[in-house]
Parts: structure tokens; sequence; C-alpha cells
């Protein structure tokens, strides 16, 4: 695997392997210190390293994954199709597509032979097929391309055989090698010989750094043409045979049992409807259709018993989080110093496509299709709880129509597997949008403390502290940190976990003295997961809101106060890119005003500045985004526009009005309608994303890169428009809609 290489020729994640076994202090002192030593002093109250810059969530993904990073599958037809089977989930992400085009640059064939197909679930990779944390890219980048370039020494070696030539003597091209004399042939051709046992052909290191020729324009997505048409294959689009529709009365509040229902032979013999069976998450009917399943469904009368949120509203978490957030430590004293609190709210994934999961159980065997990002622990789970040997439980993964971590977890494939059990048929279970919306798991809500002292210009100490519901990570992410603790109930085991993931992700990217960042967790009984930056997008956006405040304080612009803080020239750099780009500064008129922020994370940074309009207060639209992305190695501009243009959306949704309402354990809040995502025209027309060259030799991560800057910098832009503090987010959260009935 390529990487960074020091002196002696060791890489930077060869020296991290190399150090993980040995005490934590000589990792960071060793890391701290080449973090430190290329920064430049500028004459400001310098920080320490957080751990997040010694080793991040991502490097913790790579250093597990390594035993079995190297098993992988890469076949050659005699067609010359390029058939490479991927160990991770495709969500939308644009992966498939910068996978194949890995494959192809590495193996010298074109991008149009190269399909990329999604993997069964593989309990032989371990730790190595979750999809999640920015981090797939950065995991597959080295034993992807070592995969494709083994494949191309051994068609190689193999046209040598057949033309008795060395293989130095040969050159590949287009999908074909080529000897000197004007031979060629097709790798397609070769492919039978290329796989002969006793071939020798030593596999060679992978091309030099694989990032796009300069002129070259970045291809569009392989499945882009099947997803605009229709022809894009879901889970619900599978073709398996006597899967019947299926659908679940689900309780009035979060976790709620079913105790008994009062019409079920009537319901049974209602037109279309072929089972009714009670599992733990409700009462599931299957029918003959989508719509005879639902209106089964509705005249279901069910008695239900307790959740264990049933008492939760909002004011009542609030009070809750905000009770639990540690006091900080710096006293202000005779220092002058800004304080701000912070909430936000919980908030749906909203994946355009649905939970959903085929399953056909039988006796003694089980097969799932289901969009999966950690289809191991999918697996094993569903085994267990069928009471069936791990190797008759098959599980198919299906590209999924949207995450944002969403399906890391499995719920929805355990659910059809119970009902097809009970049902003793296949079912094709779909989660309805109000489902969906009000029973699926969400993004924690957070309260943030932050206090920053300063003197003369110079910040002295940023403190944030941070109270969250607690997240829950059941679903694999948890074992690549700790064996034990993912599978301890919530409350117990979930502490020095989240505290592990915390830190790891979230850190500060200025010196601003004395640093702390903190997080506690409060259990809620609310189902909650993963969501798109995980801690950062709050964390992370309130930290840049405070920005703007300190520099207010001290006199600065906020774009000119940034850029003295950054650590480092690279950060500069695309601070500098947006605030060059976007026109920082210019004139607005009144109601209209600019947002700048910037964030780093998983070794790649970006700055973003926006402009808004709020001469409508219940409207406030994004008018203008400019955003500028440093991830090192650029495999696909293309791919991370489209990942920077998603974070800002998820960004302004988030940031204006997109949230979830608590009330007596359930969400308000049942559609699209009610949780009001951004639409095309609460986006910006006019959207520049600016990819940076490759300043380093590997990828860094980008799907969780894109929103947090955005958040800090679309409240800023609000702040300087209003004149007010934003401080409660969504910023506008009525309840403008009649809730669905629970």
């Amino acid at each position: 695997m390529s990487g960074q290489h020091d002196a002696t020729g060791r890489s930077r994640r060869t020296f991290l392997t190399y150090l993980v076994a040995a005490p934590t202090l000589a990792l960071v002192t060793r890391a701290g210190a080449d973090a430190l030593a290329p920064q430049a002093a500028h004459a400001v109250v310098p920080s320490l390293p957080a751990i997040a810059d010694v080793i991040d969530l991502g490097d913790l993904f790579i250093l597990a994954g390594a035993p079995t990073s190297a098993l992988l599958a890469l076949a050659v037809e005699a067609d010359g199709t390029v058939r490479f089977r991927l160990p991770r989930e495709e969500v939308g992400q644009g992966l498939t597509t910068a996978v194949a085009m890995l494959v192809a640059e590495e193996l010298d064939a074109p991008l149009a032979d190269v399909r990329v197909e999604l993997d069964d679930a593989r309990p032989e990779l371990l730790f190595n097929q979750l999809t999640g944390s920015s981090n797939s890219i950065r995991s597959l980048y080295g034993p992807v391309r070592q995969c494709a370039a083994t494949a191309r020494a051994r068609l190689v070696a193999a046209a040598a055989r057949r033309w008795s030539l060395a293989p130095a003597s040969l050159t590949t091209a287009d999908g074909a090698v080529r000897a000197p004399d004007g031979r060629t042939a097709r790798y397609g051709e070769l492919g039978a010989a290329a796989a002969a046992p006793g071939l020798g052909a030593r596999g060679p290191p992978p091309t030099p750094a694989a990032a796009p020729a300069p002129g070259r324009p970045p291809p569009s997505r392989i499945d882009a043409r099947a997803m605009v048409t229709g022809a894009q294959r879901y889970t619900l689009d599978l073709d398996v045979p006597g899967a019947k529709p299926c659908v679940v009365r689900r309780p009035p509040t979060f976790g709620g049992t079913v105790r008994s229902v009062a019409n079920l032979a009537d319901v049974r013999a209602m037109p279309g409807v072929l089972h009714v069976v009670t599992v733990p998450t409700g009462v599931a009917v299957v029918a003959e259709t989508f719509g005879q399943a639902i209106t089964a469904k509705a005249a279901l009368r069910v008695t239900w018993g307790p959740g264990p949120a049933d008492q939760l509203s909002d004011a009542q978490i609030r009070t809750r989080l905000r009770a639990a957030t540690p006091p900080l430590l710096v006293p202000p004293l005779l220092t002058p110093y800004v304080d701000a609190e912070f909430d936000f709210a919980f908030v749906s994934h909203a994946p355009m496509e649905t939970n959903c999961a085929v399953a056909d159980v039988t006796d003694d065997r089980a097969e799932i299709w289901s969009g999966l990002k950690s289809p191991i622990v999918a697996r094993q789970t569903i085994a267990a709880d069928l009471g069936l040997p791990l190797d008759k439980v098959t599980v198919h993964v299906v590209q999924a129509g949207g995450s944002f971590g969403r399906r890391l977890f499995f719920d929805a494939a355990l659910e059809a597997a119970r009902i097809s059990r009970a049902c003793r048929r296949p079912v094709r279970l779909m989660w309805t949008r109000v489902d969906d919306t009000r029973h699926g798991r969400m993004r924690p809500a957070t309260h943030h403390r932050i206090r920053a002292t300063h003197l003369l210009g110079e910040v002295l100490s940023f403190e944030h502290r941070v109270a969250a519901a607690e997240t829950d990570f059941r679903h694999g992410l948890g074992e690549i940190i700790t064996a034990t603790a993912a599978h301890l109930p919530l409350g117990i085991g979930n502490a020095t976990l989240a505290q592990t993931l915390f830190l790891t992700t979230v850190k500060s990217p200025y010196h601003f003295g004395l640093t702390t960042q903190a997080l506690t967790e409060v259990p809620t009984g609310i189902p909650t997961a993963s969501w798109r930056s995980v801690y950062s997008a709050n964390t992370r956006g309130a930290e840049e809101i405070m920005v703007d405040e300190l520099a207010a304080a001290t006199g600065k612009d906020p774009y000119r106060f940034r850029r003295t803080f950054l650590k480092t020239d690279a950060q500069r750099a695309v601070l500098d890119k947006v605030a060059t780009e976007g026109n920082w500064g210019r004139p607005m008129e009144p109601g209209r005003a600019q947002g700048i922020a910037f964030h780093e994370e998983y070794k790649s940074r970006t700055a973003c500045l926006v402009e808004i309009d709020v001469r409508d207060p219940q409207r406030a639209r994004v008018t203008k985004a400019v955003i500028a992305v440093d991830v090192g190695l650029p495999v696909n501009p293309r791919g991370l526009e489209a990942q920077m243009i998603g974070g800002l959306t998820d960004a302004i949704s988030t940031t204006l009005r997109a949230g979830l309402h608590i009330d007596k354990g359930l969400p308000l809040e049942g559609s699209y309608s009610q949780f009001h995502w951004a639409q095309q025209r609460d986006t910006p027309r006019d959207v520049r994303v600016f990819v940076l060259p490759a300043t380093g030799t590997e990828p860094g991560g980008a799907g969780e890169l894109g929103v947090p800057a955005a958040v800090g910098a679309i409240a800023n832009a609000w702040a300087r428009a209003t004149g007010s503090k934003p401080r409660s987010f969504p910023l506008n959260f009525d309840v403008d809609f009649t809730p669905y009935p629970r």
C-alpha cells in the first residue's frame, strides 16, 4: 500500500501499525511531535494536538481491517469484462464508480469494461466489511490497486508465455497486452491462461498515485443512467419467487409492545390478506399487494404495551441534556470571555428509499436481501435470532437509495426474517414513509456549552462540553473499537465506546490555547444511530458559530480571524480559496449576508462560504455557496463535488427547518411534507465546488466532511443578516402541520 514515507522509507501508515501495540503515550508523543513540527507559530497561543490529530477513527478502521484487506475478488471474463466484488455498500455515495476507476486505472482497462458488484456478507473479512466513517476509499485504495496490479501482472505473464517473450518487454493499454512487434492480445483472450496455478508472475507494486490526469474530465457515475431511467434495481425490485408484500402496524410510541389484537379474524378475512402475525416490533400483514397490506394494517385494532420513552417530549429531553452537561473548567475571572449554549433537535435519516428487506426463511435455512452497511453483524444476529447455524444464513447486500448512517442498522432485515419464519413463506417487507420517519433511528439531540477566553487579540482557552442523547452503536462499528463494549446494554457498555468515537473524530483546527472537548451521553430509550458526520455536524457547527463570535469580540473579520488561528498552510489554502472565489466581504443589501466556516476530519479539510437571504423571516434561503475541499488525493473529483453538495443540502435542511419534534415518545413528523427537508426551491442556484489538486499520495475521507463547515457558514450568515445570535436548531422549528394519527 502506498503512503507518505519518511527518511527510512517507512510509510506513516506502517509507522502507526508498528506502534499500535505500544503504550499510548509513546504513540501520542511521537505523532504529536510529527504534527507540530512543520507548523509555523503565527504568534498565537499554540494548542496541543487532539487525539484525532494523532489517530482518527478511519485509522482505526484501516488497522482493524488490515489482516483481511487483501481478500478481494477480481475476475477477467472471456469477453474482456472485469468483475470486481466490492465488500462495501453503495448507498448513492458513488463508491462503485470510484472503485471502478481505481480498477480500470491500475489494470489499464477501459472503465466501461469494469463491473463492480456488491459482495454478500463474508464473515472471514472480520472488521473489513463495514461501510461508514468516510472510510471506504481510505481503506480500499491500496488493496484494490494492488489486486488490480497483480491481475495485470498475470495477464502480462500469460502473454509473455504465449509469445515466448520477456514480460518486461510487454506493455498494456486499453484492456490488451502489446508486444514490441505490434502483436496484441485482449485481456479476455488471456484470462484462462492468466489463472493457471503454475504461471510465474510476481505482482508489481501499484503505479504511482492514481490521481485523474490533468485535463481529463472525470467520468460520470457508472450507475447514473440506471438510476435516472428507473432501471437500477433496489431491494423491492428484486424478483424473489413467492415473496409477497408485507407491512407492519407499529406502536404509538418508541418500543411499545403488542398486548392483543381485537379483530384478528376480521383482518385475516380482508381481500388479499395472506397472513397476520405478531413480531416483537408490531403486527405484520402479508398480502397479495402492498395496497391490500396497508389497508389491512390500518384496520387492525391493537392494544399496546408501553415503551421506554413514553413520557418524554422535547422539553424534558432538553432539560435532561442541560442538566447532564459538565461544568466548564476555566473560570473567566478578569479575562475577557465569550460564552454560548446551543441546542440541536433530533433529526431523521430520511433516505429516499425507506427501510426494506426481502427474506426467505425455512426450518433449516435463511436467505436475506437488503441494503446493508454492516452485513456481517446482520448475518450473525439473524442466525442467532432464528436459531440457525451461521452457514445456513445467506445475506445479500443490495444497492440502497440513501443511508446517511441509517443502514448501519439492519432492523428491516431482521424483522423480515422473523416475519418470513412466522408465515413460513418469503416476504417483501416495506416500511412506509411514516414508519421510516417516526420509528426509524435518528440523529440524537444535543446540548452544547462553550466558553472561550481571550486577551489582547489572543485566544487563551477554548472549552466545549457536549451532552447528547445516547447514540446506539450496536451495529458492528463498535466491534472495531472493542470486541465487548458494543454488545453490552446501552448505558453500560456505551460510554467508553462513545468517548472513543467522539475523540477520534472531533478536533479543533485552531490554535486556541488550552483546548478541551468532552462528551456526556444521556440514555433516553429513543432509537438513535450515527447520522452523517456523527458528532461533528453539531459539535463543529457550534464551534464555527463561536469562532465568528470570538472574531467579533476581538474586533476581527471572521475570515481573517480564522486564517490567523488555523494550524496549517493546507487548512488556510481551502479557506483562502472560498474567500477569493466567493468574493468575501462584498457589500450586500439589508437582509442578506455572507457566512464562512472551516472543518477538518479524516485527513481531509474543507471551507464553505454561503450567502443567505432572510428578508422573508419564515423562509430564509441560501442563495449561493462556494466550497473548497482538499482530500489529499482526489480519486474522482466529480464524486467529491457531489459529496460536498450533498453535505451542503443536509446542512441547509438541519440548520434552517428540518428536525423532529418528540411528543410523548413519538415524533410528530411523519413525512417529507412535515419533516422539512430542503427542496429544490430551498437550495442555491449558484453552487461552486473547488476540488484542490492532489496534496498527498493517499485519499482522505469525504462522506462526513461536507456538513459541519456548511452548518457553521449558514448559521453565521443568518446571524450577520438578522443581527441575532443563533442558539437553537433548526432555526425555524414551528409545528406548521397536522400530525398523522398515532
